[in-house]
C-alpha cells in the first residue's frame, strides 16, 4: 500500500464502502463488485469529507492509498482490528435464524456488558471485516453473523474474525444450490467450529443432528441448546401461540412476544452464550421479553381486520414450515398463505417446493397462493393433498399474487407472506394493503 498526495495524520471516525451511507472522517474502500465500480465514486467520497480513500487506480484526490486490491486491504484492515482489539467474538452461522439469532445474542449480553454487532445481515467477506472495524472502541463482545452460499467461505471469515464463540442455528437446504448435497451444506457450516481456538467454545443446536455433530471438531467445551432430552440449554414450553410463547430454560421461566418453536430456538442460543459470559438467567427476563425481529422477519400488523404476517426477507423448506405453524396458531375465520420460490435450492427445488405445498395443505391452510419460478410445485402439491383446486393459485407475478390475495381475503382472516429476497413477495404484501 502507499500513499500519493501530502501524507499527514488525519482522525478516522468510520469505514464505508457505500458513499450513500458514508459519513464525515470515513475511510472510503473503492470496491470493485459485478455491476458496479467503487472507483465511479471516489470523488464524491472526497467531497462528502472522506479521511481518505483506498483505491486500485488513482483517482487525484488528496490523500488516497493505491493498493493492488481494495477488497483485500478492507479485509487487511479488519484483521488488524481484530489483533488490535481484546474483546470476545461471537460468530454465528447456520441455514435460518442467522441474523434473529445474532441480534438476541447482543440484547443479552447487553444486560451485563457493551456489545457490539453486525449490522442488518452484513455477513459476508465485505461485511464481516467491515463490521469489525465498525465495532465500538469500549464493547468487550462482537456478535458477527457469517453467511456463506460456497465450501471455505465461512473458514475464511473465520480467518479474519478469530471467534472465541462459535454458534450454529441449524443445517438446512439454504444454498444448496451450491454443494452436492445437504451434507456439503454441513461441512460448510462446520467451518467456523473447526476455526475455534482450543479454548473456546461451540454453542450448537442439539435437536439437529448433523449440528450437534460439529462438537466431535472441537477439542474444546461444546454447549447444545434445544428442545430434546439431551440439550445443556432446554427449553419446555408452557405456552405457545400467535400472541407469543412461555417457556423454562436454565431454571427461569421466560415469555417473549415472537411466536413459534423456531423463535424459542433462537433465544435458546443466545441464552446458552449469556451463561458462558456467566450472566444469571434471572437477569435477562426483560431482554428477552422486549426482544423483537427486524423488518419483515415475522412483523405481526392488522389491516382492515385482517391479520397480517410479514416475513417477507427470506425464505427456505424450514422457516416456511415454521411460519405455516404460526400461521396455523393464529386466530382466524380462515389462514391463507402467499408463499414466494425458495431460490438456491438446485436440483432438490421441484420436492422441496412439493413438500411445503403438502405442508401447507396438511396444517390448515385454507388459501394457498404460491408466487413465481417452483412455487407452482408448491400449488401444485397442495391441490394432491387435497386443497380445492379455486383454493391453490398460482401467479408468476408478486403484484397480481397480491391482487387475489386482497379480492379473497375477509375480516377475520390471517394471512402469510414470504418467500425468497429475489422473489420480493413484499410486492405482494403491498398490494395486498393498497
Amino acid at each position: 500500500m502507499r500513499a500519493r498526495g501530502e501524507v499527514r495524520p488525519f482522525r478516522v471516525s468510520g469505514w464505508s464502502v457505500d458513499t450513500r451511507t458514508q459519513n464525515p472522517g470515513d475511510v472510503y474502500f473503492a470496491l470493485r463488485g459485478p455491476n458496479h465500480d467503487g472507483h465511479d465514486y471516489v470523488e464524491r467520497a472526497f467531497a462528502q469529507g472522506a479521511a481518505g480513500v483506498v483505491v486500485e487506480r488513482s483517482s487525484g484526490v488528496p490523500g488516497e492509498m493505491l493498493v493492488p486490491d481494495t477488497l483485500g486491504a478492507l479485509q487487511s484492515f479488519g484483521n488488524w482490528a481484530r489483533e488490535t482489539w481484546s474483546g470476545t467474538v461471537i460468530g454465528v452461522t447456520g441455514s435460518a435464524g442467522k441474523t434473529t439469532t445474532k441480534d438476541a445474542i447482543a440484547q443479552l449480553l447487553a444486560v451485563e456488558l457493551p456489545v457490539g454487532k453486525t449490522i442488518g445481515n452484513f455477513n459476508n467477506h465485505v461485511g464481516v471485516p467491515l463490521s469489525i472495524l465498525r465495532l465500538p472502541d469500549d464493547c468487550r463482545a462482537g456478535v458477527l453473523e457469517m453467511g456463506m452460499n460456497h465450501a471455505g467461505e465461512i473458514r475464511e471469515l473465520a480467518a479474519i474474525a478469530r471467534p472465541n464463540v462459535g454458534v450454529v442455528t441449524n443445517v438446512g437446504y439454504a444454498h444448496v444450490e451450491f454443494f452436492d448435497s445437504i451434507e456439503g451444506v454441513a461441512a460448510a457450516k462446520r467451518e467456523l467450529i473447526e476455526g475455534l481456538p482450543r479454548e473456546g467454545v461451540a454453542v450448537l443446536n442439539g435437536d439437529d443432528v448433523r449440528v450437534r455433530g460439529f462438537r466431535h471438531v472441537h477439542p474444546g467445551r461444546s454447549v447444545t441448546f434445544g428442545f430434546s432430552e439431551g440439550a445443556d440449554v432446554r427449553a419446555e414450553l408452557l405456552v405457545e401461540g400467535a400472541d407469543g410463547t412461555r417457556f423454562r430454560a436454565l431454571g427461569t421461566e421466560y415469555e417473549t412476544v415472537l411466536p413459534g418453536r423456531h423463535a424459542v430456538m433462537n433465544l435458546l442460543a443466545a441464552l446458552a452464550v449469556a451463561r458462558e459470559f456467566g450472566i444469571a438467567p434471572e437477569r435477562l427476563r426483560d431482554a428477552v421479553h422486549s426482544f423483537a425481529v427486524g423488518k419483515m422477519r415475522g412483523e405481526r400488523t392488522v389491516h382492515g381486520g385482517i391479520t397480517i404476517w410479514n416475513d417477507c426477507y427470506n425464505a427456505n423448506p424450514e422457516a416456511m414450515q415454521s411460519m405455516i405453524d404460526v400461521l396455523r396458531e393464529t386466530p382466524g375465520q380462515r389462514h391463507i398463505a402467499v408463499l414466494g420460490e425458495m431460490l438456491e435450492l438446485g436440483h432438490a427445488a421441484d420436492e422441496l417446493h412439493r413438500q411445503v405445498g403438502r405442508y401447507a395443505a396438511e396444517h390448515g391452510v385454507d388459501v394457498l397462493i404460491g408466487v413465481r419460478g417452483h412455487a407452482r410445485e408448491m400449488v401444485d402439491a397442495a391441490r394432491e393433498a387435497g386443497l380445492r383446486a379455486d383454493a391453490a393459485r398460482f401467479f408468476e407475478d408478486a403484484e397480481e399474487a397480491g391482487e387475489y390475495a386482497r379480492a379473497v381475503a375477509h375480516p377475520g382472516d390471517a394471512i402469510l407472506f414470504k418467500g425468497s429476497r429475489g422473489v420480493k413477495v413484499e410486492r405482494a404484501l403491498g398490494r395486498f394493503q393498497n
